[in-house]
């Protein structure tokens, strides 16, 4: 049996997460996990997230998961979700710079106090369903339509405009990068496990996922 390792660093919705992979990969092992062991020796990984960024890498440096997470993007299918995808950026504006795991070259910054769309004011922090356009072909958009809705909870977003790594984009006020992907990693500032349908679906692409 395969297993998917979600790391527990204290700062992931770490529940929905493992429910959610359950439900779409009863065939793989869903492991809520804070053990090195236990996450080197999974077939693949999940970074999950939530809260602010300065916290969550406060405690992936004082638990070597950053160190963990480098170490296992080499040679397997690894997952970001919402924060987890902002610390695989190189760096965060949230509450003055602070560095991140930089597996992608993006920088995270502050949608800001007067966000604006067609003159109107938005709020912030974005919550709700936007549409996902994907801007590459992937495996994890495998049965997903094109502009699908998914669910984002968030205040800081990478930026989409120059971003090499950018596979969905998504508009609040700005064009923000929805996902990225590199390699054998791939990322998303929306929550799948929040998502419904296109949500189990991106997640049982990835339990299915080769990395390739």
């Amino acid at each position: 049996m395969k297993t998917i390792a979600i790391i527990d660093y204290g700062m992931g919705n770490l529940h929905s997460v493992s429910k959610a992979v359950e439900h779409v990969a009863p065939d793989a092992r869903a492991l809520v996990t804070s053990d090195p062991e236990q996450i080197r020796g999974a077939d693949k990984v999940i970074l999950p997230g939530v809260g602010a960024i300065r916290d969550c890498m406060a405690e992936i440096r004082r638990l070597k998961v950053d160190e963990l997470v480098r170490e296992v993007s080499v040679d397997r299918p690894l997952l970001g979700i919402c924060v987890g995808m902002q610390a695989l950026m190189s760096r965060s504006q949230e509450n003055g710079w602070v560095d991140c795991i930089n597996l992608f070259p993006a920088e995270v910054r502050f949608f800001g106090n007067d966000l604006r769309e067609n003159g109107v004011r938005l709020k912030v922090p974005h919550m709700g369903w936007n549409e996902v356009h994907q801007t590459i072909e992937h495996p994890l958009w495998h049965n997903i339509p094109d502009g699908e809705r998914f669910y984002f909870v968030h205040s800081y977003y990478a930026d989409a405009e120059h971003n090499p790594d950018m596979a969905g984009r998504t508009r609040y006020g700005i064009d923000v990068a929805a996902a990225v992907a590199r390699d054998n990693v791939f990322a998303t500032q929306f929550h799948p496990e929040k998502s419904h349908r296109a949500g189990l679906q991106l997640l049982k692409n990835f339990s299915q996922w080769s990395g390739a």
